[in-house]
């Protein structure tokens, strides 16, 4: 007989998974009657991965999936995160809905994306539960069938939802063949990232990340399978456009990172053949491999950029000229240049700011003996500098520039990844500079988790956006709440809120105090600004508090986590 489990405080209830289970309450009591379906599947949801994470923490399967080193297997906070995000916005237009302020094809997109998220987590729940079914006569714990249970529960809540309803002009049958795709993507996503970056991420940051892609790539292929429907069959398989009108900006932004997040895999193949030809050449031709290698990299990143992704473009959005053409002329010259006092001097406002911090920061990594997570929360201040006057005054001009920084930060990390003559070594050597034991050599994560935590409540709140702090979350979470927490906790902690962690309660109360301080100040220059308030102090009070008790317990990358934590319960 599987022996029963052992329901003890200790094992079963730690301090994430009480602020997790704490953060789908407070969703799930915000949510109208109107989306109960969707509060059946995010609780089965819950439950499922709760159950899992148990039993994970509890044996030594995860050193089977070379997760990373000292950090627990973050399922339940990997698996209900997207979804409870995207359930917030869905309440949030709700409300907007009620008001005649947001059209009913929006909540029908977001519905879409909803069930396209939770199909994703319960597909990857699906194969970590197989995979602790054991022969003979696939024996199990009861944390494994509970799991099984929740997910099945899941499971049919989202046909009957379906079948009642046919969200984005979508028939049931073809929303079903969508989601099925979206998690047998997300199953081999996830799969080929912890295979090919082995030790350097969680379970629940691996969710996270291919959740996140698997709905950002199936998004653009929904796009250009309506835009061939229209042209092959002169009918559109979206009665609703899929929701929502794109700007070209977006469309832009969409194509450089599909590019670039291609880009890898393509070039992968094509270095496997120099390699091979190389190898079979005279010794001679060895000397000059390295520079071919930078020679082929080059070329075929500029096809992929020039070509390649602005084809996709031009498909889906139909520029009047090449996209990048339109990008220089239209986005650079124009937007730029039509208020060049402000955003000319934020431009040089940010090199300035970069310039000096960055070689200051170097500096001292090399030459102090100062931790490097305090010297990472230099960079956290460093955000606040740049984005916080932007957001206020100059979005639009922020979301132009967050796009750029991603791709190029996706450039450089894929010239450090791959080693590409002369500046692979150059970057990998500054990089090093600055990670900690949640970064490796395959994969440093850490600038990339702050560049996103910041932009996406911003990319987020495009759009009907009631509550005027939910754009700031990133920039409040980590840029004051998460370094204020890290630096008080380093220097004056005394109380820790576990044995074996090193999170103390002084350093808690003080990014949580920080942040209230912060928002205290930034809600009435936001009034001065034209926005109209309708944040409650209670609300942003029990966000705030939420958001930090997270910080203090997770063992995950918390600069992904916690800006959606704060983003979410703002929305409420």
């Amino acid at each position: 007989m599987p022996a029963l489990p052992s329901f003890t405080t200790s094992s079963f209830f730690n301090g994430e998974r009480l602020v997790v289970l704490f953060f789908i309450s407070l969703v799930l009591y915000s949510l109208p009657f109107s989306l109960l379906s969707h509060a059946f599947a995010l609780s089965f949801l819950t439950l499922a991965s709760l159950f899992l994470e148990i039993r994970f923490d509890t044996s030594n399967s995860l050193s089977l999936l070379h997760t990373r080193p000292g950090a627990s297997s973050g399922i339940l906070l990997g698996a209900v995160t997207l979804p409870t995000v995207i359930l917030s916005k869905l309440i949030q237009l709700s409300r907007g809905l009620s008001l005649g302020e947001v059209k009913i094809e929006e909540l029908q997109y977001l519905t879409l994306q909803y069930w396209a998220t939770s199909a994703s987590s319960l597909s990857v729940l699906i194969l970590l539960s197989l995979s602790l079914w054991r022969p003979p006569f696939l024996r199990s714990d009861w944390n494994v069938r509970f799991s099984s249970c929740f997910l099945f529960f899941q499971a049919v809540v989202c046909c009957v939802s379906l079948v009642e309803t046919s969200q984005g002009g979508l028939h049931p049958a073809l929303q079903l063949s969508w989601f099925i795709c979206h998690g047998l993507a997300a199953v081999k996503l996830i799969q080929h990232f912890l295979r090919t970056f082995p030790s350097c991420a969680s379970i629940g940051e691996a969710l996270l990340v291919t959740g996140g892609i698997v709905l950002y790539f199936g998004d653009m292929l929904l796009r250009t399978l309506e835009k061939l429907s229209r042209l092959l069959m002169s009918t559109e398989l979206l009665s609703t456009e899929y929701g929502i009108s794109r700007s070209e900006i977006s469309t832009f932004t969409e194509g450089l990172l599909l590019g670039l997040l291609l880009y890898p895999l393509a070039f992968r193949y094509i270095i496997q053949i120099w390699e091979w030809s190389i190898n079979t050449a005279s010794s001679e031709a060895r000397k000059y491999s390295e520079i071919g290698r930078s020679l082929i990299f080059f070329a075929t990143l500029g096809l992929v950029m020039i070509v390649i992704a602005p084809s996709w473009m031009q498909f889906v959005q139909e520029f009047h000229m090449h996209p990048i053409l339109w990008y220089k002329i239209n986005m650079v010259l124009s937007f730029v240049f039509s208020e060049p006092v402000k955003r000319l001097s934020l431009c040089i406002y940010w090199v300035c700011v970069i310039c000096v911090s960055v070689l200051r920061f170097y500096n001292i990594s090399k030459n102090s003996k100062i931790e490097r997570i305090l010297l990472r929360k230099y960079y956290h201040l460093l955000a606040v500098l740049m984005f916080l006057p932007a957001l206020i005054f100059q979005p639009k001009f922020l979301d132009l520039a967050f796009g750029a920084a991603l791709a190029v930060f996706l450039i450089l990390e894929i010239v450090r990844v791959w080693r590409i003559w002369p500046l692979g070594h150059l970057i990998h050597q500054f990089m090093n500079a600055f990670t900690d034991h949640r970064d490796s050599d395959l994969l440093i994560v850490s600038h990339f988790s702050l560049l996103l935590g910041c932009a996406l409540p911003i990319w987020m709140s495009s759009g009907y956006n009631d509550r005027p702090l939910a754009p700031f979350a990133g920039i409040l979470s980590l840029g004051i709440g998460d370094t204020m927490a890290s630096m008080v906790g380093h220097k004056y902690g005394v109380l820790r809120w576990s044995k074996t962690g090193k999170k103390t309660i002084e350093g808690t109360a003080a990014g949580i105090t920080s942040v209230l301080a912060a928002c205290s100040l930034l809600l009435p220059l936001l009034a001065s600004t034209g926005y109209i308030l309708s944040q409650h102090w209670f609300s942003l009070f029990l966000a705030v508090t939420v958001s930090g008790l997270l910080e203090a317990y997770t063992a995950q990358l918390d600069n992904a986590f916690i800006p959606l934590f704060f983003y979410t319960l703002l929305c409420l």
